[in-house]
């Protein structure tokens, strides 16, 4: 069974306006489009509910049965618990609370693992704890393929290694890492593993408890619905750290690591991504026995077969340019990389390609997009301008990825 892309689009009013439909959008890592279901809900939240929840008159019970709706909602896509939830503003700041969180329980000498692959959001509140005479170990990327060896890594754990944090997908390199190996290595020397998901997540849809990683973090902003950042975390995990929010609300599940409180509308909003991969359940399969998580994950088999084909279509057109080198793997597979693809023109700037394509309607960015640290290692003098990177999804079309290849072929 192949997606049924007309029918994905009509959930986007993005592609029924005249307008916006014009353009060809390759910038979805850094933030997705939204589909209808998700917009009625934050618009009926702002419309009717627009209280503080959980209070005893109408609009506020209303309000706080839509937040326990999505909170309920993302934990059944997950397969998990609501209470192993926080939904904080951001992915960003959900990584800084978690090592402020986890700081009382490092001691001076104790290892912390990150890599040069992740966006700063996982590095940068890590390295701020060696103030506390934590030290830093740097698990660094191959400069030319940008990739992580895992020999590498088995060479970084030590016995006082505590934490190991990592991306699940770069979103420069567009490789899916290793999940399964790493976690052994870091288990075995009996360390947490911490799994940054940002870019893996609009691809694979995560069952938290499988994937086996202690922490797991990402944004549902680049999964199709509102600006909040998701944290799941082993039930025996969470106890064990250090309440971040108000002291009266260190016993409540989705408080106590969230000291900016929860945006109301915006965690509402987030049931409309269950019930937008319900209707697309419902065009494409007829088991209705399913679980929410089970029919998620069939919905996302289809996204990533989708999304490989046109992947593979870029890469291949990529590879015939002169002048270009592609980041990453020369070839999409459902599993092993994502259709983010970052590429480099070896004769003109990035952001004068970037620019042109713009002028032709087709959406791309260049820069580091927040992975510095890999743009510098992969031996890019000016990381400001950086990588082109194409973002695609499951409603990116073959005729739009066409568009960007012709445009390419005129400015490589």
């Amino acid at each position: 069974m192949t997606l049924d892309i007309d029918f994905v689009r009509h959930q986007y009013p993005v592609f029924q306006n005249p307008e916006t439909a014009q353009w060809a959008f390759f910038e979805n890592a850094g933030g997705s489009y939204v589909p209808r279901q998700v917009i009625e809900r934050l618009n009926y939240f702002f419309k009717y509910t627009k209280v503080q929840p959980y209070g005893l008159f109408d609009s506020s019970v209303a309000a706080g049965e839509a937040m326990e709706t999505a909170y309920r909602c993302v934990a059944e896509l997950l397969n998990t618990d609501p209470d192993q939830l926080t939904f904080g503003p951001s992915t960003t700041l959900n990584f800084y609370v978690l090592a402020q969180a986890f700081r009382p329980a490092l001691r001076p000498g104790d290892e912390i693992v990150v890599t040069n692959q992740d966006h700063e959001a996982n590095i940068g509140c890590w390295r701020r704890l060696s103030e506390f005479g934590v030290v830093i170990k740097e698990w660094q990327i191959d400069p030319q393929s940008g990739e992580l060896d895992i020999e590498d890594l088995k060479n970084l754990i030590g016995i006082r290694t505590r934490l190991v944090c990592f991306t699940l997908c770069s979103n420069i390199v567009g490789t899916m890492n290793d999940v399964s190996a790493i976690n052994a290595i870091v288990h075995d020397a009996g360390a947490l593993s911490i799994a940054d998901g940002v870019s893996f997540a609009p691809h694979q849809l995560a069952d938290v408890d499988r994937l086996g990683v202690d922490l797991y973090l990402f944004s549902t902003y680049k999964t199709f619905g509102t600006h909040i950042g998701v944290m799941w975390g082993k039930k025996e995990v969470l106890a064990k750290l250090e309440s971040q929010g108000h002291y009266f609300n260190s016993d409540k599940p989705h408080y106590r690591l969230n000291p900016a409180g929860p945006l109301h509308a915006e965690i509402a909003a987030l049931a409309g991504i269950g019930e937008y991969f319900d209707t697309l359940y419902e065009k494409h399969f007829t088991d209705v026995s399913l679980n929410r998580h089970q029919r998620g994950t069939k919905i996302y088999d289809l996204f990533a077969g989708h999304e490989a084909r046109l992947a593979n279509q870029l890469l291949n057109a990529l590879q015939e340019m002169p002048g270009v080198r592609i980041i990453g793997q020369p070839q999409a597979a459902v599993g092993r990389r994502a259709a983010t693809i970052a590429f480099i023109p070896r004769e003109k700037k990035p952001s004068e390609i970037v620019k042109r394509l713009a002028e032709n309607l087709i959406a791309v960015r260049n820069g580091h997009f927040y992975a510095r640290r890999c743009v510098e290692a992969l031996g890019l003098e000016d990381p400001d301008e950086g990588v082109i990177r194409v973002s695609l999804v499951h409603y990116n079309t073959e005729d739009e990825v066409k568009r960007l290849i012709e445009g390419l072929w005129g400015l490589c």
